[in-house]
């Protein structure tokens, strides 16, 4: 791929994503054509899947504007690499990793006051806190007022472990997916899944003490 070309837009202004295309070939085919130079080819790369890119920055990002950069960011660096694509695995996991490591480059460089996320609580995340203080079981029923409280939980974390959490908690994926989209080792992984449940253990437990309030 010569210096001069470029990838397409992603058109991504305004959140709003391409409608899914009918072209019934493979992804494979696209990636052959732009590395042969026949860049327009990844236009029909960013249709098809600029909606699940779009869904996995929207789990790390609180702003669209931020969710925009990330899904820019993806596809100016997948553009960019595919003359590296081995075809050993489907193009949609190749782009995933790169969706997911951007996504935590993203997390380390917006890196925010661990304690800040909790001096707005809302009445009703107030009001679960009290509940779950005096009765966990009732209010694990107020379930939104509880996960609006998890996502502060998550916010409060380090990237790393935010990251591993969200996909190994939130997601189910496994450690072997998260090895495969993250580039950690396998025993790295678990530490970092350890020390974050520790984290969010210690962050509720000053929450339910009244520490944050």
């Amino acid at each position: 791929m010569s210096d001069d070309q470029h990838p397409p837009a992603t058109g991504t202004g305004g959140l709003e994503t391409s409608p899914p295309t009918a072209d019934p070939r493979p992804d494979a085919e696209f990636v052959r054509a732009v590395i042969s130079g026949q860049t327009e080819a990844f236009e029909e790369l960013i249709r098809r899947h600029q909606p699940r890119v779009f869904a996995t920055a929207r789990r790390y990002a609180r702003r669209d504007s931020e969710v925009e950069d990330i899904v820019q960011e993806v596809f100016l660096k997948a553009f960019e690499r595919l003359p590296g694509f081995r075809f050993e695995a489907p193009f949609e996991h190749w782009l995933m990793r790169v969706a997911v490591r951007t996504c935590y480059d993203f997390l380390r460089a917006h890196q925010r006051t661990r304690e800040s996320s909790f001096s707005d609580l809302s009445h009703e995340e107030s009001d679960w806190l009290e509940h779950f203080r005096i009765d966990p079981d009732e209010a694990d029923e107020r379930a939104d007022a509880a996960r609006s409280l998890v996502k502060k939980l998550m916010d409060s974390l380090a990237p790393e472990f935010r990251l591993v959490i969200q996909l190994l908690e939130i997601e189910e994926r496994s450690i072997k997916e998260i090895h495969d989209l993250t580039g950690w080792s396998i025993p790295l992984i678990k530490v970092r899944a350890f020390r974050a449940r520790a984290a969010m253990r210690k962050a509720l437990g000053r929450l339910k003490q009244g520490k944050y309030l």
